[in-house]
């Protein structure tokens, strides 16, 4: 395996647009295996669970616990992940990574009893998680810092896109209900995880990446595991991660909240979500030039925070409402709610690589990838426990928390830059 890039990217002064194919090599290459793992799992998603427990035969609240279990292993596999890519590469340990969850996501067709679940749910999730914060240690690696922000912003649009063409397919499974549909999906979904991780250690390196590498392999043992006693990088990556649990609101929030507590029809849980992937990929792009630098990114966490409150006000507001006025209503906050999350998407991208120290990229992007991750399987039952058990105070209460989160970044963000200078890192 070559060391050196194949090719110095151009995207240094490129400016992508959500209508257009980057020029740069290497970032067409990422939006390849992007589209096909997106698809994949578009594919999947709407019909995981209902195998388990459709054709396989289990209870759903086993299948619930199994899932969150397996989520819980890949939280805590995200820190040894991200050290395993700074002393193997980034790229060969996503490459395996990516490879492993495809053979244990296959493995699914093979399930017949809950045991079995277990050991393939564990698998297949433990490494699936245990990737992303790989994948940051990747885009490190072969972006250059300059547009890399930019770039994963990019990268998301090509996620959001071809997860709802993969939906669409996965809902035609759905209404088949057969066995055949239901393991096609998964075999499909299994290869397009395994297939990208053929391609992934053929990215080319940044010329950045080999000073760091150079840099990192000189650094003393007890700064390869500094992120995780890095307190003031563990602050910031707690507030992410509590913002980053607005994303079940889409998921499981609202569709809740509009059954149990609206008069608005139940086909808006899916207009709110498809209003989220085409405001999501027309706006992340141009959002992320706007938040890359680390000022810019503490500011476009404020004003996450603020909107997220602004937002679970209006929804908090649909209850009690005619079925059209609370369509509308709860339409304009999930309009408020995108404006927040590619605001808060584009600043964590841009605090996750800046305050992390150029030593140990891996370690600090895994544990910075592990609070994400924790954020996304807390999201369920805080919403929960707020919003649909409390109604309109619960609503308050987790705006409330989302704001704090957004505005305590600003005084976390200046105690890890203190830090960064104390320690002499030139990251």
């Amino acid at each position: 395996m070559t060391t050196t890039p194949a090719a110095v990217p151009a995207s240094t002064g490129q400016e992508l647009r959500p209508s257009r194919l980057p020029t740069d090599p290497t970032l067409r290459r990422a939006a390849l295996l992007t589209a096909v793992n997106s698809l994949g799992n578009g594919l999947y998603f709407p019909l995981g669970v209902l195998y388990f427990t459709r054709i396989v035969g289990l209870d759903a609240t086993s299948v619930g616990l199994g899932m969150t279990g397996a989520g819980l292993v890949g939280v805590a596999a995200g820190v040894p992940a991200g050290r395993a890519a700074d002393r193997w590469g980034a790229r060969q340990v996503g490459a395996w990574l990516w490879a492993g969850t495809g053979v244990a996501t296959v493995a699914y067709v093979l399930v017949q009893s809950y045991v079995g679940f277990l050991v393939a749910v564990v698998c297949a999730t433990g490494l699936q998680m245990a990737s992303r914060g790989v994948q940051g240690a990747i885009y490190a690696d072969v972006l250059p810092a300059a547009t890399r922000v930019e770039a994963r912003a990019y990268l998301r649009m090509v996620t959001n896109v071809f997860m709802g063409v993969g939906g669409v397919f996965g809902a035609i499974a759905l209404q088949l209900d057969t066995r055949g549909a239901y393991m096609t999906v998964i075999v499909v979904n299994a290869l397009s995880l395994a297939g990208p991780a053929l391609l992934l250690p053929r990215l080319p390196l940044a010329p950045h990446a080999l000073e760091r590498t150079a840099h990192a392999q000189g650094a003393p043992a007890a700064d390869r595991w500094r992120a995780v006693r890095d307190l003031p990088f563990l602050g910031v990556t707690v507030l992410n991660a509590i913002l980053v649990a607005q994303y079940t609101l889409s998921e499981v929030g609202l569709p809740l909240w509009i059954v149990e507590r609206t008069e608005a029809p139940r086909w808006t849980a899916a207009l709110l979500m498809i209003l989220n992937c085409v405001l999501v990929a027309l706006l992340q792009v141009r959002v992320a030039r706007r938040a890359s630098q680390v000022p810019s990114a503490v500011r476009a966490m404020g004003f996450s925070g603020l909107l997220l409150a602004a937002a679970c006000a209006v929804y908090a507001l649909s209850a009690g409402l005619s079925p059209v006025w609370a369509v509308l209503a709860l339409s304009v906050g999930a309009v408020v709610q995108v404006f927040a999350e590619v605001l808060s998407a584009a600043g964590g991208w841009t605090l996750g690589y800046e305050l992390a120290d150029s030593r140990a990229h891996g370690v600090y992007q895994g544990v910075f990838g592990a609070g994400t991750s924790a954020g996304m399987m807390a999201g369920p039952a805080l919403v929960t426990v707020t919003a649909i058990q409390h109604g309109s105070a619960g609503w308050v209460l987790l705006g409330v928390l989302f704001a704090a989160a957004g505005l305590a970044v600003a005084p976390a963000v200046r105690w890890a830059q203190r830090n960064g200078e104390w320690r002499g890192d030139k990251s």
